[in-house]
């Protein structure tokens, strides 16, 4: 069944604001910082203090460490820069929990942030509330002209905050699923029931879109510039690959079958003994997935998750048909006729993390955050089960790089066929 679609149809996936549109600005920035301040800490509630700590790959980063970071932004970014005569919590947090911002200042090494034993979580928890605290009494004394100056360095700030929340629960299952006894993070964690639409394929026929976020409420620089873009004749499927789907293609040896593969994925699939998507453990009951509630058996109706770029490549290049480009998958979510396209797993598309034409970082340290990634990597779009409420968008660009799959990945296909 093919439908054609209008990229002019209501988009599905809210653009929304973090601040309410009641009260004061002190009120709204106070409100929509506690509420995305509390979420992190709501987050890494069910952690011990061993848990917080543990880095279980380069890659990942102790949930301590994420809450850490995302205060040191902040007190760099806001607080020290803002509000003349505060001082920073203690002097030594600045080199430990800043990432990657060369302008502000030197970093620890992030492979090595598992080392930081000190300070503990329950000294990160006091560090939140001091920065907390300091924060909202700015917000109060600051004055509408300062803060409307600054609403979009809060809005920025909280954005940037909802990441690394996401980043909280992907880490620690990557930690959890280290160990053998296969702990839960919430037992009674439930993968969100897919859509049940009507399946079949979307037709996007040949036409000029406009691409990227057109419109002055919140995105990241990495969304603009908006512009022309040739896209189709194609056709995307409207339902995720699942599970089922991808156990067929295992049992077709996809996974050793070299011909399906770039080269360089079909290295990494042999040297890291790929056979299935990460975190699934084959047992005499057949496969089980480790999850945020633990150990649990496979739902051959569920989207398959925690695949690398080069295993949906792969599986794509099985299927017959090919992972869409980001342009395409944007005219069709725009035109409302994806299932499940936010809130279930990040959609790889074939398109490499690039600028768009005329894209210029924005000046000075938080110029960095997108810009200087643009490389080497592969755009995902939608979002997934641990993207927070109110961070979706369709402009929105998600990238990792094409080996990794710790993240809630997975794919739908593209048809270039007549």
């Amino acid at each position: 069944m093919t439908n054609p679609a209008s990229a002019a149809t209501a988009p599905v996936a809210p653009n929304p604001s973090l601040f309410s549109n009641s009260g004061t600005l002190a009120g709204r920035l106070t409100d929509a910082f506690l509420a995305v301040r509390g979420e992190t800490e709501r987050r890494a509630g069910p952690l011990s203090p061993e848990d917080q700590m543990v880095q279980s790959m380069p890659d990942a980063s102790p949930t301590k460490w994420h809450r850490a970071h995302t205060t040191w932004f902040w007190e760099q970014f806001l607080l020290g820069q803002h509000n003349p005569g505060y001082v920073p919590f203690h002097p030594d947090y600045a080199f430990l929990f800043n990432s990657y911002y060369v302008s502000a200042g030197p970093r620890y090494v992030r492979a090595q942030r598992g080392h930081i034993t000190r300070p503990g979580a329950e000294e990160v928890t006091a560090y939140r509330r001091h920065v907390d605290a300091a924060v909202v009494k700015f917000f109060h004394d600051a004055g509408d002209k300062m803060l409307a100056r600054l609403a979009p360095l809060v809005e920025a700030g909280l954005n940037h905050e909802q990441q690394h929340q996401e980043l909280m629960l992907t880490d620690i299952l990557h930690a959890f699923a280290q160990n053998p006894i296969s702990p839960a993070y919430d037992g009674s964690w439930r993968f969100p029931t897919p859509n049940a639409g009507v399946g079949g394929w979307i037709t996007l026929n040949q036409g000029i879109h406009t691409i990227g976020h057109q419109s002055d409420s919140f995105h990241f620089d990495n969304e603009k510039p908006a512009h022309r873009a040739l896209v189709g004749p194609v056709k995307l499927a409207r339902n995720l690959v699942t599970n089922a789907n991808w156990l067929a293609f295992m049992d077709d040896g996809g996974y050793r079958t070299a011909t399906l593969w770039l080269m360089d994925g079909f290295a990494a699939a042999t040297n890291e003994e790929w056979e299935a998507p990460g975190y699934w453990h084959k047992t005499g009951d057949g496969w089980q997935v480790m999850t945020l509630a633990g150990l649990r058996p496979i739902d051959r109706d569920a989207p398959v998750c925690h695949v690398s770029y080069y295993e949906a490549d792969a599986f794509a290049r099985w299927s017959g048909k090919h992972l869409p480009t980001e342009m395409e998958w944007e005219v069709a979510a725009r035109a409302g006729q994806l299932d499940d396209a936010f809130g279930l797993v990040w959609q790889w598309t074939r398109s490499s993390y690039s600028p768009y034409p005329g894209y210029c970082a924005i000046e000075g340290a938080l110029g960095e955050y997108n810009g200087k990634f643009m490389v080497n990597q592969f755009v995902l779009r939608g979002s997934s089960l641990a993207t927070p409420e109110g961070h979706s968008r369709i402009t929105y660009r998600n990238f990792f790089y094409p080996h990794h799959r710790w993240q809630f990945t997975g794919l739908r296909l593209a048809d270039y066929g007549a």
